[in-house]
Parts: C-alpha cells; sequence; structure tokens
C-alpha cells in the first residue's frame, strides 16, 4: 500500500501574508516543498489551498490542486476536505507536508508513512528529534514529546515532560542541560490514515488540546494512537516569518558558493 502526500498552503497568515508564494532562490516557496514531496516515494502530490493565487501558480509548475474552503478552523480540517472530496478510502494513508518547509528532507516523509503502514494500531505516525540544550527543554514554543516501549506517544506537551525533580531541584540546574533522560523535541510532520481524519472533523475540541494549544491532543483524548520515532534525518527549520526567508535565503546562496 502506497501513500500521499497533501501539502495545505494558505494565503493568509498574520505573521507573513502570502508566505506560499514568496520567492526562493527563483521559485515560490510551495514550488519546493511539492518539489521535495515528489523526491519522495509517494504516488501522489497534492497542494491544497483556499486561494486562487496559490492555486494558479501551483498549476503553472505542473502540481495537481485542490480547492480547498476558507473557514476551515484547522489545517487537519483541510485535509479531510481534500481525502473526501477526493474520494480516498479509510484506509488509505496520507502524509502532511507544510508549505512552509521549502527543505523538507523526502527521506523523512518516507520513514512517517512507513513507520504509520508497520504500526497497525496507530491512526497517526510523526516523528521527534534529540533535545540537546537546557533553553529549548524549557521553551514553551518547542514541543515536548514522551512515549512508551513501542513508541507510541503517552503525551505531548509544551512543559519539560518528563520534569527531572532531582536534577532541577538542585541550585543552577537549569542552567545545564540535565542527564538520564532522552528528551524529545516533537515535529510537526504527520502521517495519518484517511478514518482518523474523518473522525477528527466530528470530534469537539478537547479540553487538554485547547490548555496546550496542540491539536494532536484532540486525536489521543478520543483514544486514538500516535506512533513517534526519531527523525532519519533531521529536517530543516521552515520559514514562519520575512526574517526567516531571508536567512534562509542567505544560508543556499552560502551553499551554491
Amino acid at each position: 500500500m502506497g501513500f500521499s502526500v497533501i501539502i495545505p498552503a494558505r494565503y493568509a497568515s498574520s505573521r507573513f501574508p502570502g508566505k506560499p508564494l514568496a520567492q526562493l532562490q527563483g521559485k515560490p516557496m510551495v514550488q519546493h516543498v511539492y518539489e521535495r514531496a515528489c523526491e519522495s516515494e509517494a504516488e501522489r502530490v497534492l497542494v491544497a489551498t483556499d486561494d486562487q493565487r496559490i492555486a494558479d501558480v501551483a498549476v503553472g509548475f505542473g502540481a495537481e490542486v485542490c480547492m480547498t474552503s476558507p473557514d476551515h478552523p484547522s489545517g487537519t480540517d483541510r485535509l479531510q476536505q481534500v481525502v473526501r472530496d477526493q474520494g480516498f478510502y479509510a484506509d488509505d494513508i496520507v502524509v502532511n507536508v507544510q508549505g512552509d518547509e521549502p527543505l523538507v528532507p523526502a527521506r523523512i516523509i518516507n520513514q512517517v508513512a512507513h513507520n504509520l503502514k508497520a504500526e497497525p494500531e496507530a491512526s497517526i505516525a510523526t516523528l521527534s528529534e534529540a533535545i540537546n540544550d537546557v533553553e529549548s527543554l524549557l521553551n514553551p514554543n518547542v514541543v515536548k514529546v514522551v512515549t512508551d516501549t513501542r513508541g507510541m506517544a503517552l503525551y505531548f506537551s509544551r512543559a519539560p515532560i518528563p520534569w527531572p525533580r532531582d536534577s532541577f531541584a538542585l541550585e543552577g540546574a537549569h542552567e545545564e542541560m540535565p542527564e538520564g533522560f532522552n528528551w524529545q523535541r516533537h515535529i510537526g510532520i504527520y502521517a495519518y490514515r484517511v478514518k482518523l481524519l474523518n473522525d477528527f472533523v466530528k470530534w469537539p475540541p478537547a479540553p487538554l488540546e485547547e490548555t496546550e494549544c496542540l491539536e494532536q491532543l484532540r486525536a489521543m483524548w478520543n483514544g486514538a494512537r500516535i506512533h513517534v520515532a526519531e527523525a532519519d534525518e533531521q529536517p530543516p527549520a521552515g520559514v514562519d516569518t520575512p526574517e526567516d526567508l531571508e536567512r534562509l535565503q542567505k544560508l543556499l546562496d552560502q551553499g551554491e558558493r
């Protein structure tokens, strides 16, 4: 069984309006994402957008485009509209690759899809990477995840989990990384079974989800299992702001030289 990639690409953004169309090395950013996705083993790569400008550009570079409602409350709702409109089957697997990650490695797209295929109890698969500095461990913008021995998620949080009670009880302990545990940062790439997407949009927001502002906690609240593995390759940071884009452009220019 193969898998498909869906790339949500919205024009509206509070921090960076029109971000998918921002130019990076002479191409719109969404085209870079599409090309990386096409390097994966995906049988089909679709761009999902609510904006005709993005749709026209995507069609121009050869992408299959699905128009979606501008009123979706989340990216997951946008994905579900695509699988519904395109007639995907309940056991099909789709990978959500964000439209602001122009350097996403094809290797981790394949990894997250294969991991979900290999874990029939899981409805979602995602990835993580090691946290190596205490600033990241304490940063609420860095989402932490803990798993069981099979790699099934126990919880996602903006708080440092697990909390190193004895280490952080020492004076000055918050200044260096505690020892004794492999803390993990969640990487926001997901593979879904289509049935989970169809169920997800019927569930109301969960208290944990609203408290942490983490959408995946709605799935866990309703009993869905999420498989987590360390990424085979560390993905470069995505683009949230014009400053991020400028930094990325400089890095790519240096690489070319």
